[in-house]
């Protein structure tokens, strides 16, 4: 019975004495604010290939010294980045490839590796020699989310495209199928930005892709996304 007493005190004795942040006085490291992109503004086009970026500073519970890091990339998935750097100041001047559509995000990380999520993602054109007419920028999935699953036969597909021509008209065209990439066009210079597919097969990956064409015979092919029936 002693012998029981005394294992019990000595256990409660060592759980007394765990980490706790509180009992050293140490404060739990927290991540920064996501930084909230300036310049260039949104889907917007820049004369000057050398672009400058600002985003606004982000806050830290700690006061910790931020370091941002600036990704540009010529995909809104980021898989074909062109340029990543990194500084403590809230902007960049990046000379980039004339005629180009890119895209960019910020993240804010401290001096004890908390990051941030990243931030939005913006888009813009540079203006290229002697050109009238920008081809759209690649269509942005808005639903059924990638990699997720449809509960019925019909599914509603959605999303959206900009153009720096503002002039511009755009329409669409959309591929679907069960095999990667879809090569049957299910919807043929669409005026809006979604269309709904009926009888969908069970248990069943799809694949689906968005064209995306000016009314000047510019035309941008959007990436495969993908989605599942149940």
């Amino acid at each position: 019975m002693r012998n029981t007493i005394y294992s019990v005190f000595m256990s409660l004795l060592l759980f007394s004495c765990g980490s706790d942040d509180s009992a050293t006085g140490e404060t739990k490291n927290t991540a920064p604010g996501i930084p909230a992109l300036v310049a260039p503004a949104n889907a917007t086009l820049c004369i000057d290939n050398a672009v400058n970026f600002a985003w606004n500073a982000s806050t830290d519970a700690e006061n910790n010294p931020i370091v941002y890091q600036l990704q540009i990339a010529t995909d809104n998935q980021f898989t074909q980045i062109v340029k990543t750097a990194e500084g403590a100041a809230i902007g960049q001047t990046i000379t980039l490839t004339k005629g180009t559509a890119y895209y960019w995000r910020v993240k804010a990380t401290d001096s004890k590796n908390a990051s941030s999520n990243y931030s939005a993602t913006y888009s813009f054109y540079t203006e290229a020699t002697a050109v009238t007419n920008h081809s759209p920028f690649l269509p942005q999935l808005l639903q059924p989310e990638i990699n997720s699953f449809v509960n019925s036969a019909t599914v509603s597909l959605k999303w959206t495209a900009t153009d720096v021509d503002t002039d511009d008209i755009l329409s669409y065209d959309v591929y679907l199928g069960t095999a990667n990439p879809p090569v049957t066009k299910v919807g043929s210079n669409l005026s809006t930005t979604s269309l709904t597919i009926n009888s969908l097969q069970n248990a069943t990956n799809y694949y689906w892709k968005v064209v995306v064409k000016d009314n000047k015979g510019a035309e941008t092919v959007g990436q495969i996304w993908q989605f599942k029936t149940n």
